[in-house]
C-alpha cells in the first residue's frame, strides 16, 4: 500500500454512542472502506471497527476507568504511532488536546470556551486539575496543528477568539447522521410508544448526562416545576450520572409522575420515534449531535441559541430557541409555546428532517478525507 494512504486516528473512544465517539467511529470506518490503512489509537473501539479490514487497533489502558488518568497514556501512545505514520508520508487526525501530533486536529469541544460550575465535595479539586490540564494540552496541540477541523461555526469562533488561532488554518465540518434517525412511520411510532407504555400525552425527550452542569438538566427540572405536576406532557430522561438519584428523589418528593428516568439507553432512535420533541437547555454545546438526530427524526427542538447545531436548523425553531440556559422561566415559556402549537412545530420539523438527513456520516467523512489531503494527489 502507498504509505501516504496510511492514516492514524487518535481518539478516546470510537463507539456508536456519545457526542464525539460516533463521529470518530464513522470517520475511521469510512477511511478503511476507502482503502486506507487506519491505525486507531484509543481506549475503546466498537467491534465492527476493530475487526474491519485495513484497521490496526492500538489499545491504550485507562487506569481506574478514569479519562484524566488515561490522558497521558493516550497522548504518549498516539505520538509514537503518529510519528511513524507521518515519517512514512501518511496523515494523523487527533482530537483537541489528546495528542500534539502536529497534523490534522478535529475539535469537538473547546475547553477554553466553558467554565464549569464547581461540583460538590472532593470533586472540586479533581475538576480544577482536570480543567487546567485540558486547557493546557488543548492550547499546545492546536497551536501546533497543520489543519484544524471545527464541528460548527460556533467552535470556529471559539478557537479564534479564545485561543487566538489563525482563521486560515480552520475548516468547519458539520457532523452527519445515520439512517436510524428518520421520521417514524405510523406503525413505528405506535410500537415505540407502546414499548415505553406511553399514553396519549405528548412526550418530550432529554438526552444527556445527569451531573454534567453543561447539559442544563437542572434548568429543565426547575422549568418543569414551574409548569406544575398536572402539565399535559411527559418528560423522558435518557442518561445517567452522578445526580441521577438526586433528581429522581426530587421528582418523587414533588409528586412528578410525568417525569420518566430511563437511564442509559442504546435504543435512542426508537425513543425519538416515540417522542414529540426534544429539549436541550445546554450552557455550552460545541455542536449538539442529539439535537441533530432529533430533527432528522422529525422532532421539534427546544435548544439553547448558542449551541452549534442551531446553525443546521434554519429558522424552523427560532421561536423555541432559549436565550438564557439558566432561566427556568424562559424555558417554561418555550415549553408552553411548543405545547400550544404542537402540530405547527411538528410540521416544521418534518420539513427540515430531509435536509439534516442528507448529510450522512459518509458525506462528512469524505469531506474530512479531502481536506486532510488538500494539495496532495488523492486516488478515489
Amino acid at each position: 500500500m502507498d504509505p501516504s494512504r496510511t492514516v492514524a486516528v487518535v481518539a478516546s473512544d470510537l463507539v456508536p454512542t456519545g457526542g464525539m465517539d460516533m463521529p470518530n467511529l464513522a470517520l475511521a470506518a469510512h477511511l478503511a472502506r476507502r482503502g486506507h490503512e487506519v491505525h486507531v489509537v484509543t481506549y475503546r473501539a466498537d467491534p465492527s471497527l476493530a475487526e474491519a479490514p485495513g484497521v490496526r487497533l492500538h489499545r491504550v489502558p485507562k487506569p481506574f476507568d478514569s479519562y484524566m488518568l488515561g490522558a497521558p497514556l493516550l497522548a504518549s501512545k498516539g505520538l509514537l504511532v503518529a510519528r511513524d505514520v507521518l515519517k512514512a508520508g501518511g496523515r494523523v487526525i487527533a482530537n483537541g488536546g489528546n495528542c500534539p501530533a502536529g497534523d490534522v486536529n478535529w475539535v469537538h469541544y473547546v475547553h477554553a470556551a466553558y467554565t464549569r460550575s464547581p461540583p460538590p465535595g472532593w470533586r472540586i479539586a479533581k475538576e480544577f486539575v482536570d480543567t487546567r490540564a485540558s486547557r493546557a494540552t488543548e492550547r499546545r496541540a492546536l497551536r501546533g496543528a497543520r489543519l484544524i477541523l471545527a464541528n460548527s461555526r460556533r467552535t470556529e469562533s471559539d478557537l479564534i477568539e479564545r485561543l487566538d488561532l489563525p482563521p486560515e488554518r480552520i475548516q468547519v465540518v458539520y457532523y452527519g447522521v445515520d439512517e436510524r434517525f428518520h421520521v417514524a412511520s405510523a406503525a413505528e411510532r405506535a410500537a415505540a410508544r407502546a414499548a415505553l407504555e406511553l399514553d396519549a400525552r405528548p412526550a418530550l425527550c432529554f438526552v444527556g448526562a445527569l451531573g454534567d452542569h453543561r447539559k442544563g438538566f437542572d434548568t429543565l427540572f426547575d422549568a418543569w416545576s414551574l409548569l406544575g405536576r398536572d402539565w399535559d406532557a411527559v418528560l423522558l430522561v435518557v442518561g445517567r450520572g452522578a445526580l441521577q438519584e438526586h433528581f429522581r428523589a426530587r421528582a418523587a418528593a414533588e409528586g412528578f409522575s410525568n417525569i420518566r428516568f430511563l437511564g442509559f439507553r442504546t435504543d435512542v432512535p426508537r425513543i425519538l420515534h416515540a417522542a414529540d420533541a426534544m429539549v436541550a437547555p445546554t450552557r455550552y454545546e460545541a455542536f449538539g449531535q442529539a439535537v441533530a438526530e432529533a430533527v432528522a427524526s422529525g422532532l421539534p427542538v427546544i435548544v439553547s441559541a448558542g449551541a452549534g447545531v442551531v446553525e443546521r436548523l434554519g429558522s424552523a425553531f427560532d421561536e423555541l430557541l432559549l436565550g438564557d440556559p439558566d432561566s427556568a422561566t424562559e424555558l417554561a415559556s418555550r415549553l408552553r409555546r411548543w405545547r400550544d402549537e404542537l402540530e405547527r412545530f411538528r410540521s416544521a420539523a418534518a420539513e427540515r428532517s430531509p435536509l439534516v438527513r442528507e448529510r450522512t456520516w459518509d458525506v462528512m467523512a469524505e469531506e474530512i478525507r479531502r481536506l486532510m489531503y488538500a494539495g496532495a494527489s488523492l486516488a478515489a
